[in-house]
């Protein structure tokens, strides 16, 4: 049986619930819709559509993290989970220098958040 330290478990889980509020925000945040009324209906829909989809997503995972640290770190299917978790923010990383190129101090916050994210499930996955 495999033993990651409980802490590591539980900051994986701390990153998805941040990023779950965050997400949350997003209406106020960007002003939404009102700021996305100059784009198609389908846009408007699919931007709003898909992130209340990272919500649950994230808040699904925290929820694993923080219900079934034990699992999520002992079967395989939790090491995949984590995995999973691990590609998604390492490719969010990577899409953030594709589409992103902005040079301002919180697109940089937000690029060092991705990758706190990327390294905690990467080692929770790995260990």
């Amino acid at each position: 049986m495999r033993a990651a330290p409980d802490w590591l478990i539980l900051f994986c889980g701390l990153h998805s619930a941040a990023f779950a509020l965050f997400h949350l925000g997003f209406w106020r945040l960007f002003d939404w819709p009102r700021t996305l009324h100059t784009t198609t209906p389908p846009n408007r829909a699919i931007v709003q559509i898909a992130n209340a989809q990272l919500v649950w997503v994230f808040g699904a995972i925290a929820l694993l993290c923080f219900v079934m640290p034990g699992d999520l770190d002992n079967t395989p299917l939790g090491r995949a989970v984590l995995a999973g978790m691990a590609g998604f923010w390492w490719l969010r990383l990577v899409l953030q220098f594709v589409w992103l190129r902005l040079q301002h101090p919180l697109v940089h916050a937000l690029s060092a958040a991705f990758l706190i994210g990327a390294l905690l499930f990467t080692v929770a996955a790995l260990r």
